[in-house]
């Protein structure tokens, strides 16, 4: 009689908020996950230090995380002798990661190549709302009715060859930097540091210093991630530096514009901005950024919400399936990579 070999599966523990959760598993994607990898009751936690917990974290092989993660710290991965990879449904992994991971070799991906997605998507509307300063118009009573011709002291409002610079070419700033093709005839100026210059010619752009960059600019557009070296770089001197009239938008970090420069810019009635994260968020009831027609504040929605999230669960999906068929992967952080994400 011949002994009947059964094929090892992967076991997996899903890690994040129960909104997360819900947003990233409906009936057909949870599904799809359980004919990849054994999900043991509890399939889901958003906590790795009860007794529960880590009895299931004992025994994983991958954990999928998304918002809500609590950090993958030395002593909760100590926890989980058997854990070989991290897949994270979400983008930025700067919340989650640990040193640990890398000493123990520990695979970790991300989905932010599918978040850049949206993110994108809104800043090119962004950048054409700009050209016709359309969000500061409607904010403005005096003129929002008046009919057409009646938009004095916006300056130019068109987008027929403007020029656009793109601090940051990032996986956002160059698929920013791709959308800007629908435009008619853009100037686009990037800013970055560790841009190939080929790379960016190629996307059909132009590499400069950030000094260069600004003067010429009729709209800013920041793609940078939040470190260090980034706090503040557009700071007073740099905003001092933009033509009259010309908008600042952001989409990546609010901890890349000193906040009170921009606001007194803005004030004075010679930039305007459109902002989708601030710094600090969200801004206190009395920041000047709340009560300035020449600003548009969003409350963080450029990335992935609603059916988008999704698409953030298919890019794992299709990440996890590679992994566990041995194939090279497509969207691995490594420790020399993570300093410099988002």
């Amino acid at each position: 009689m011949t002994a009947t070999v059964t094929a090892y599966r992967s076991e997996a523990l899903l890690v994040m908020n129960r909104e997360s959760f819900d947003a990233h598993f409906d009936r057909p994607r949870l599904d799809r996950l359980r004919s990849l990898v054994a999900l043991p009751d509890p399939i889901w936690t958003d906590e790795l230090d009860s007794a529960r917990a880590r009895a299931r974290l004992a025994t994983a092989d991958l954990i999928v995380s998304s918002w809500g993660v609590p950090r993958l710290t030395a002593d909760r991965l100590a926890a989980a002798p058997r854990l070989k990879a991290v897949f994270h449904a979400a983008g930025s992994v700067r919340s989650v990661a640990d040193g640990v991971l890398w000493a123990r070799d520990i695979v970790l991906t991300s989905a932010a190549d599918a978040n850049a997605i949206p993110v994108a998507e809104y800043t090119l509307a962004a950048i054409i709302l700009a050209g016709k300063k359309a969000p500061f118009l409607a904010a403005d009573a005096a003129t929002a009715y008046r009919g057409w011709g009646q938009s004095q002291g916006f300056g130019d409002l068109s987008n027929f060859r403007r020029t656009i610079g793109v601090v940051g070419f990032s996986r956002i700033g160059r698929r920013v930097v791709d959308l800007l093709r629908v435009l008619d005839g853009p100037s686009v100026l990037v800013a970055d540091p560790h841009a190939d210059p080929a790379e960016v010619e190629a996307a059909g752009a132009r590499l400069v210093g950030l000094d260069e960059l600004l003067p010429r600019v009729d709209v800013l557009s920041l793609h940078a991630p939040a470190l260090p070296s980034t706090y503040q770089m557009i700071g007073a001197r740099e905003l001092a530096g933009l033509p009259d009239r010309a908008t600042v938008i952001n989409t990546a970090r609010g901890s890349l514009i000193d906040s009170a420069a921009l606001a007194a810019e803005c004030r004075a009635g010679r930039l305007f901005a459109i902002l989708d994260v601030t710094d600090p968020e969200p801004l206190p009831a009395d920041s000047p950024l709340r009560s300035t027609p020449n600003v548009m504040v969003t409350p963080h929605i450029a990335g992935s919400l609603g059916t988008e999230i999704h698409r953030l669960t298919d890019h794992m999906l299709a990440e996890l399936t590679r992994w566990l068929a041995g194939e090279p992967l497509r969207h691995r952080i490594t420790a020399d990579l993570f300093p410099l994400t988002a």
